[in-house]
């Protein structure tokens, strides 16, 4: 049986195909038919290229149709599909480039000379710039190509895309991503979130990151879920078609920014039924400020690169503030420490097992091997604890616990208590060098009005009653904003790398 994911989505929204899948506000609307007719154009367009199954191609473009359908194209070809961040530098896209050694580079018109030059150097055999608009030439031109309707024959195993990860602790690693990994976790998302084709999903993520590009669009499409397309997320834009959704995937920012903004009304919600977060911790005081204003609880998920979604609060049941739910069907999960499996509510490092979790590292099998156990579980460097039901709450990466004076210091259970103090907007545990303790921690702060900061002794008298002394950062630093990537994550690694020496 062909496990080709573009065929397992057709088949769920082939008797859909006239009504709306992608809307595009103030722009265009597409229906299912439209949308497979233009994955069929992109199909045509790669396979005249001399693109075949297993082929490598990397995609450096703006959130738009052409981006879809080179998306669905690839998948309909078996050709291995590479997204990349539009913010990445030349050196960058020149480390991607030899590490997977594409046949085919797709970037933005406003690129072309650089990109163009750098395939010229490392031999990439075809390279296209493509624009966002109806009038772009190469769309066209992919446009005027004879549709081809192909589904390639893939088993579960074969590769749909490689993600490269943020490479926080060194060189960027390429996660192999099966059809399998990619259609298990849509269908599994599609039940456990009640997905269906009377939902609306308000799309306002990048599609270079797994958030965007599997979890939303994959879902939807898998549903027939009409989806309201936003080049990125605009306040003005994502309240105004809020009103016309009833599903809303987004990054916590976008949380912040809706419950503080004055139009985002009852009006503005009436129709949604669930709002989801991902992709960076959501804190207490954020879900609770908007369970307060709208009366809706966020279901917080839980999902890496190299393994989709791993866990989610239930659809219906109690969404706690501060956990991520529960095992995804199929999916299983365990606490580890010193090689054993910990019992409940003890922190360890979280391991998962399941059909979501990805092939490996392209061309790294040492490092491949070096992040699985014996028995096949995913060692995902996160810090967390299982309770008896079963529900997952994360303290953070092991690479971000500071060993202070001998004791660990989980920095995500100062940040959880620093965010509900009146006054800290956001707060960022890190780690730096002490000349005593050999590392300590220090918070970075985000005040909530320019005109005050709180004193650091009325910190401290809160942080007295709630943890350990050996906890409690030795200085409190306050900036104007955390450094964020595209996915809302705090870069720690900029924050230590600035901050290192500060102690000593």
């Amino acid at each position: 049986m062909n496990q080709n994911l573009y065929e397992i989505l057709y088949k769920n929204f082939k008797s859909d195909l006239d009504r709306t899948c992608l809307e595009i506000p103030n722009y265009k609307k597409i229906s299912f038919k439209d949308l497979d007719i233009l994955s069929a154009h992109f199909a045509s367009f790669l396979n005249n290229l001399g693109l075949k199954k297993g082929d490598r191609m990397i995609c450096q473009i703006d959130k738009s149709l052409s981006a879809i359908g080179l998306y669905l194209g690839c998948l309909r070809t078996g050709i291995i599909y590479t997204p990349l961040n539009t913010s990445y530098t030349k050196n960058e896209v020149e480390y991607f480039i030899n590490n997977i050694e594409p046949k085919l580079f797709v970037c933005r018109p406003e690129s072309k000379d650089i990109i163009e030059n750098i395939c010229s150097l490392l031999d990439v055999p075809s390279f296209i710039a493509i624009g966002t608009k109806e009038n772009d030439p190469v769309l066209n031109e992919i446009l005027s190509t004879k549709p081809l309707n192909i589904f390639e024959n893939c088993s579960d195993q074969d590769i749909a895309a490689i993600l490269f990860t943020s490479g926080t602790t060194g060189k960027s690693k390429g996660a192999m991503i099966t059809h399998g990994n990619l259609s298990s976790n849509a269908l599994a998302l599609r039940e456990i979130w009640g997905f269906t084709s009377e939902d609306v999903l308000l799309h306002a993520l990048p599609i270079f990151h797994v958030h965007g590009l599997f979890v939303a669009l994959n879902t939807a499409l898998l549903s027939a879920s009409k989806i309201i397309f936003l080049e990125k997320f605009n306040i003005e834009d994502v309240v105004r078609n809020l009103s016309k959704s009833t599903v809303m995937m987004g990054v916590p920012t976008y949380y912040n920014r809706l419950v503080n903004e004055e139009e985002f009304k009852h009006e503005s919600y009436n129709k949604m039924r669930l709002f989801i977060s991902g992709s960076a911790p959501l804190t207490e005081k954020t879900f609770n400020e908007f369970k307060e204003k709208t009366n809706h609880s966020i279901l917080e998920r839980y999902g890496m690169t190299e393994t989709g979604m791993i866990t989610s609060n239930p659809l219906h049941g109690n969404r706690l503030e501060g956990t991520v739910g529960f095992p995804l069907p199929k999916v299983s999960i365990r606490a580890m420490k010193d090689g054993k499996i910990l019992s409940n509510n003890e922190k360890g490092v979280i391991e998962v097992k399941g059909p979501n979790v990805f092939r490996g590292y392209w061309r790294m099998e040492e490092k491949t091997k070096e992040e699985f156990t014996e028995d096949g579980f995913f060692i995902t460097g996160d810090i967390g604890q299982i309770d008896k039901n079963g529900r997952l709450t994360l303290s953070g990466r092991s690479s971000d616990m500071i060993i202070s004076g001998g004791y660990n210091v989980y920095p995500k259970e100062i940040e959880i208590i620093l965010n509900t103090i009146k006054g800290i907007r956001e707060s960022a545990i890190i780690g730096v060098k002490h000349s005593d303790l050999g590392e300590s921690p220090i918070a970075i702060l985000v005040s909530e009005s320019e005109d005050y900061k709180i004193p650091d002794k009325e910190i401290i008298e809160i942080l007295n009653e709630k943890i350990a002394k050996y906890k409690i950062p030795k200085l409190f630093i306050w900036i104007d904003e955390l450094p964020l990537n595209a996915m809302g994550k705090v870069q720690k690694k900029n924050l230590r790398i600035k901050y290192e020496k500060i102690l000593l």
